[in-house]
């Protein structure tokens, strides 16, 4: 982890260094998250991102795009389970509420004047991690942050449409290549985030 923090460090002071034009911006939109891995019955889950970045302009083509996010993502999962009280089969229906700091650093071509192909790495830092329960008229929640890893590691993959020299939108998936839960002793299962992403970005 601290090599590829380095890397991105290095990477952002060859930006600045180099950079022909940097513009600051705002940005927020709509995530579609899910957990992929060891965890079955999973159903995606609407949450949002918002925060700012600074495209650093390299050359006419080219570009480099450091982000801070605030991201709430998870999933949806049906659950069966028995009540011992009623002696039945009960089911429910369980949602993991995961919300993260992120920090990609994406590349973006632009293959024509207001078009634009990114990718690049992402760090995510969990700021809190809920379940919660609902069935049957009643729902409880409860702090599940325990469970998760404090750090993400992925890699995100998207595309870009300038409006105005101001306004843009774009469209990302965020592939997650790091495990993100902290198995006890013995358990070996793995899961990892998927998140696509649709926003809208204000360049001041």
């Amino acid at each position: 982890m601290k090599k590829i923090t380095l890397s991105i460090v290095a990477v952002l002071a060859f930006g600045f260094a180099n950079a022909q034009e940097v513009k600051f911006g705002v940005k927020g939109g709509i995530n579609l998250s899910t957990l992929t891995g060891d965890i079955e019955d999973t159903s995606s889950k609407v949450g949002f991102q918002v925060g700012g970045f600074a495209e650093i302009k390299l050359s006419d083509k080219f570009s480099v795009q450091p982000e801070l996010l605030y991201s709430t993502q998870g999933a949806k999962r049906d659950f069966n389970g028995f009540d011992i009280d009623e002696m039945e089969v009960v089911s429910a229906d369980l949602t993991y509420k995961l919300a993260y700091i992120n920090v990609p650093v994406m590349a973006k071509y632009y293959v024509a004047e207001k078009f634009s192909l990114e990718a690049g790495p992402q760090i995510g830092f969990l700021v809190s991690a809920k379940g919660k329960v609902s069935g049957g008229g009643d729902s409880s929640e409860e702090d599940i942050k325990d469970l998760y890893k404090s750090i993400d590691f992925g890699v995100n993959f998207g595309a870009g449409y300038d409006f105005t020299e101001n306004v843009s939108v774009g469209v990302r998936y965020n592939l997650g290549l790091s495990n993100i839960a902290k198995n006890e002793e013995g358990d070996n299962a793995k899961i990892k985030n998927s998140v696509f992403s649709l926003s809208v970005g204000y360049r001041f």
